[in-house]
């Protein structure tokens, strides 16, 4: 596998990084972690209308820009390396995925333009009481009525869910053949019957929401097709696995230059053999985190191209990736504040904001142990 960027790439891998910095520097994440929304709209406006990275992924039929998988990944490595505040995850990645997987072209062309232009904020509801990010593991049931589907219900852990404008929601309805089988249905914010209530979490940077459903009237994206829900959910899993490699850079890079400053002794702790074992230690979790989640970015960019209906292969890597780096996310993170000493965690030191993020992201679209699991029944193990 290659896992070198082309030159364009690289380019615009430098354009991201660029305004992520100028944008998103840590006092200004500390602020709209604050906030009720947890981000800028003149920002949100400003990276979709100049940057257009809203449609980045979205077909440019559907007022996109048509760029592949790998694109996305390198923005989303620089806004984990930036702990950029806005509701780019869950409308860019969850929802249009979602969307992308399973509606029809009337459908799509409905909703994605909105989408690609920041004008719509949509977002993914899947989660339940038992917290499955799994098809099979969705209890709600979509009911026949007149004008589409009534849902009935609650979804926790719903990101960006307090003002998105558009629901993505995971329910179970007869495929007609008697049995019960996952869709994606689309909800409107002001639909009759749904109630929003936040919820808190261990990042205040990456908001969260529970939704209750009485008698919602939604509408069925495409037709039911658990395996489209599970594999909507593996893209998903690998870009926040390369939105995870981009937070691992970020802690490596400020404990190697602190260990570079801080003096102890007379000397830099960075010349004393421990700190130089544990940076070591560190740069090869990174390395072989970024492997994993490049690697897993490329499989997803050409399962997108070929259709195939066999996506063993990248569904494994997608597991791959989700728990590989999770568990690199958070040794890095545990080592970063190590080497920092006890100010490491303290509020005054911005590295607690990226152990947060790593620790909400380790369960975030499930576990490493349930992605280890599906690793090797997909291996068949």
């Amino acid at each position: 596998m290659q896992y070198s960027f082309s030159d364009e790439q690289e380019q615009f891998r430098d354009i991201v990084a660029r305004f992520m910095r100028e944008k998103s520097p840590t006092s200004e994440v500390r602020k709209l972690m604050e906030t009720a929304s947890g981000y800028d709209a003149n920002i949100w406006q400003q990276m979709n209308q100049e940057l257009g990275l809203g449609a980045l992924c979205i077909p440019e039929v559907y007022g996109g820009q048509g760029f592949g998988f790998v694109e996305l990944a390198i923005v989303l490595e620089e806004m984990g390396r930036n702990l950029f505040c806005a509701p780019f995850f869950s409308s860019s990645v969850l929802a249009t995925q979602a969307i992308l997987n399973t509606a029809t072209e009337a459908q799509k062309s409905a909703i994605l333009p909105d989408i690609a232009s920041g004008q719509r904020i949509a977002t993914l509801a899947m989660c339940e009481a038992n917290a499955s990010w799994r098809a099979k593991d969705v209890s709600m049931l979509a009911e026949p009525v007149d004008g589409g589907f009534s849902l009935s219900g609650k979804k926790h852990l719903v990101t960006d869910g307090m003002y998105a404008d558009t629901f993505v929601v995971a329910a179970c309805v007869d495929n007609g053949a008697g049995k019960s089988e996952a869709a994606f249905f689309l909800v409107q914010s002001d639909a009759s019957g749904l109630r929003r209530a936040e919820q808190d979490g261990i990042d205040a940077t990456r908001k969260l929401a529970e939704l209750e459903f009485r008698g919602v009237v939604a509408e069925m994206l495409g037709k039911p097709d658990s395996v489209k829900v599970d594999k909507s959910i593996a893209f998903s899993c690998v870009a926040l696995a390369n939105e995870m490699v981009g937070g691992c850079q970020y802690l490596l890079s400020s404990a190697v230059e602190y260990a570079q400053l801080r003096m102890q002794f007379g000397r830099t702790i960075g010349s004393f053999q421990a700190i130089k074992h544990m940076c070591a230690d560190m740069l090869l979790e990174v390395e072989l985190a970024r492997s994993a989640a490049y690697q897993a970015a490329q499989a997803v960019h050409h399962a997108a191209q070929a259709e195939s209906e066999d996506d063993s292969e990248m569904l494994a890597l997608a597991s791959l990736a989700k728990a590989s780096v999770s568990d690199a996310y958070i040794r890095t993170a545990e080592t970063c504040i190590q080497i920092h000493g006890g100010i490491g965690f303290t509020w005054d030191n911005d590295t607690h904001l990226w152990f947060k993020r790593a620790k909400s992201s380790e369960e975030f679209l499930g576990g490493p142990m349930l992605h280890r699991e599906l690793l090797m029944q997909a291996w068949g193990v």
